[in-house]
């Protein structure tokens, strides 16, 4: 009698504290603080708001843990517009009086209850501990005989991990994000809710995303990812904010494993966001984002990684002439920004090889600089052909949104682009080319003084190992030479923008090379050097030797950008 009246008591313990389960399960808008005539929109930002404020890693407050599970629970039905229609209709989700009344083998809501077979009926309310980040705790009841089938289990450690990651047990009865429904529905849940963002495979990433000029922002998961329907809520935002400037792809590691442990990218417990965007070096990267999932933090990350091909400038001391790089038109973007604007690194990474970029900020319309240019309204945009033509090219400028914005403003440089293109043809045809020097000259000790003396302001040596490195090297000096003729011929004899070139061997010519670094740069099979004998200083370039690079790092080197070094002694050739 008395081990039946302590079972009797569990049980009712038990019962109580399930009901008081239930009883806590609040009208999901009141939950979220929403009408019930709220947008999916305005429910997922109410839901973004709570589910970080009362996230377990951040609010350690008593009731937190129950709030999160509550605020998870009304999103998961409201988020749903079948749920949603249910709950209005019958007070449940599933379309039946009661909420989460749960079917046959349908593990719904908070709890769930199965019957064993004659003689085995019973209850369970699983044992558990401490776990998770947040600590939360898993309580345990149980009677009935050996072999009893029947559970009743939870532990907010599952609801944790499913969001955010970390261990999740096999026996988990809490799948999904957003609710606790069983681990079946959940999993659908999850592999359908990636389908909102369109899918990325490695044929696509090769053919639209490496080295493109486009920013990404690519979420990768697999379909036993937890909270995806999370990350994709915020992602969305984002991408809408940024809507022209960046697109968002997802990547099923699961289906394209390789391709995923290949970039460095394979999810764990929970999906991983990174974005993909183009460096200075012309290369793209990827870069994790790892902060809170905030949309105002993510949109953030995602503009600091946007391109930065465009160059600002000090419009008064500005050489328009000497800048020219590979015959490339130029254009500027006139503004009265700090730094340059969201629109503007956008476009020069997508224009990054038809165009040369620059901006500058100026007070307002009557500065004189920009009236000299013949700009009346700002921002404005002026343009440069290769043959040194100026265009304006838009003016007082006003945006609508982003991806109208860059939509216009690439029919502008597509024009302009068209433009000259038909003046270099014309030019062609008009004038002969001008006639090429036949060799870059070897530097040596009986032309030093004529090459690199101190008469020569400033001299460009290019440093070679092997014949095929001096093959190279001098074909990029002649094209950089012919293509500074316009440069020498707009200064004085003997101005402080006067260059020489000359080629020379790194092998035979160390005690050279050593006078500007003690290694003498032995570990280069080929690389710059730009020498000013007046005034004993260096600077050097040891990246990939294209024409392109060779004229920017030259044309810095002439405006200043480059920082010089002491040479250790005066280089003396052999």
């Amino acid at each position: 009698m008395k081990t039946r009246g302590i079972s009797i008591a569990i049980v009712l313990c038990a019962s109580l504290f399930v009901l008081n389960i239930e009883s806590k399960t609040l009208d999901p808008y009141k939950v979220l603080g929403v009408d019930k005539n709220a947008s999916q929109r305005e429910i997922q930002k109410a839901f973004h708001k709570l589910s970080l404020q009362y996230h377990p890693d951040k609010n350690k407050n008593k009731g937190a843990q129950e709030k999160f599970a509550e605020i998870n629970n009304a999103y998961d039905i409201l988020s749903d517009e079948e749920k949603r229609k249910n709950y209005d209709l019958y007070g449940d989700e599933k379309g039946a009086p009661g909420f989460d009344a749960g079917g046959a083998g349908d593990h719904g809501g908070y709890t769930y209850f199965t019957s064993g077979g004659p003689g085995q009926s019973g209850f369970n309310f699983r044992p558990g501990g401490m776990g998770g980040q947040g600590g939360a705790r898993s309580y345990s009841f149980s009677f009935g005989g050996p072999g009893s089938q029947s559970s009743f289990g939870f532990g907010l450690d599952d609801i944790f991990s499913n969001m955010f990651g970390g261990d999740i047990g096999s026996g988990s009865q809490f799948g999904g994000f957003g609710g606790f429904g069983g681990s079946g529905r959940s999993q659908s849940r999850t592999r359908n809710s990636a389908k909102s963002i369109p899918s990325i495979n490695s044929q696509m990433y090769k053919k639209e995303i490496s080295d493109k000029g486009m920013t990404w922002l690519l979420l990768s998961h697999t379909s036993t990812s937890r909270g995806i329907q999370y990350y994709e809520s915020v992602i969305g935002e984002v991408a809408s904010s940024l809507e022209g400037a960046m697109k968002v792809g997802s990547i099923n590691c699961e289906t394209d494993a390789s391709f995923c442990k290949g970039l460095g990218m394979y999810p764990r417990n929970a999906p991983r966001l990174f974005v993909y965007s183009l460096k200075s070096s012309g290369s793209g990267a990827l870069v994790e984002y790892s902060d809170d999932l905030d949309v105002k933090r993510m949109k953030s990350f995602c503009q600091e990684h946007l391109p930065r091909f465009s160059k600002r400038v000090d419009l008064d001391h500005f050489d328009f002439v000497s800048q020219s790089i590979g015959g490339l038109p130029k254009v500027m973007l006139l503004s009265t920004k700090k730094d340059t604007p969201v629109i503007w690194r956008a476009l020069s990474g997508l224009y990054r090889d038809r165009f040369v970029f620059y901006d500058a900020q100026v007070r307002d319309g009557s500065d004189p600089a920009v009236q000299k240019l013949g700009v009346n309204a700002l921002p404005a945009i002026v343009g440069w052909l290769s043959n040194g033509e100026k265009h304006i090219i838009k003016t007082g400028i006003s945006v609508k949104d982003l991806k109208s914005a860059i939509q216009d403003l690439s029919g502008l440089l597509d024009t302009c682009e068209k433009k000259n293109k038909k003046a270099a043809s014309a030019q062609s045809k008009r004038e002969p080319s001008e006639p090429e020097a036949k060799q870059v000259p070897l530097l040596t000790g009986s032309n030093f003084n004529d090459i690199c003396g101190e008469k020569t302001p400033l001299c460009v040596i290019g440093v070679f190992r092997s014949s095929k490195a001096k093959d190279k090297l001098e074909k990029v000096l002649l094209s950089v030479s012919q293509k500074s003729l316009l440069r020498r011929q707009n200064v004085a004899s003997g101005s402080r923008d006067s260059v020489t070139y000359a080629l020379l061997d790194g092998a035979k010519q160390q005690s050279f090379l050593s006078a500007f670094d003690r290694s003498g740069y032995k570990s280069s099979d080929k690389l710059l050097l730009a020498y000013k004998p007046r005034k004993g200083k260096f600077a050097v370039f040891e990246g990939e030797v294209t024409t392109e690079e060779a004229e920017s790092f030259i044309s810095s080197v002439l405006s200043g950008d480059v920082q010089f070094s002491n040479t250790r002694q005066k280089p003396i050739a052999k």
